[in-house]
């Protein structure tokens, strides 16, 4: 037997994660944070963990929202890329939402929290914070059902 398309399988626990989703996505606009970001925190995000679903549909979305291209070719090595290319708040956010997605029992998130309120607000924090643990959630949806690669229109 394959795997089930769990989206599918439970359409009314995805529509919840979808609603969480857009929510989360709205909160995020109202905290003075930009499409650009927020897909620069999906990919990178899904790059860590290598879902196939997610990078073919927020790739596309991050060049939509702006993002340069060599941002993206740069993004597995935005720390090593330094500030010109990735100035202090998108660093701040990346940082936050590696943190969040490979969970190392020695981080200190209160002080990369701390770190980041230098360039982002405590309402932007926690909306960071949403967008990493929402699009972890959805990458583990992917993964879990075996979602192929998606062509999106750009």
């Amino acid at each position: 037997m394959r795997r089930p398309f769990i989206d599918r399988e439970l359409p009314d626990v995805y529509m919840a994660m979808t609603k969480a989703s857009a929510a989360s996505r709205k909160a995020s606009h109202e905290a003075g944070l930009d499409d650009d970001l927020l897909e620069l925190i999906n990919v990178r995000v899904s790059q860590i963990n290598r879902c196939l679903t997610c990078l073919s549909i927020h790739v596309p979305r991050a060049r939509q929202a702006g993002v340069p291209q060599r941002q993206l070719d740069l993004l597995p090595a935005w720390r090593e890329a330094g500030a010109k290319e990735f100035p202090d708040q998108q660093r701040a956010a990346l940082d936050l939402a590696e943190a969040l997605t490979v969970l190392d029992e020695t981080a200190d998130l209160d002080g990369l929290a701390k770190a980041a309120s230098a360039h982002l607000t405590r309402a932007q924090i926690a909306a960071v914070q949403w967008t990493t643990t929402l699009i972890n959630a959805f990458n583990r949806i992917s993964i879990a059902s075996g979602h192929p690669a998606l062509t999106v229109k750009e």
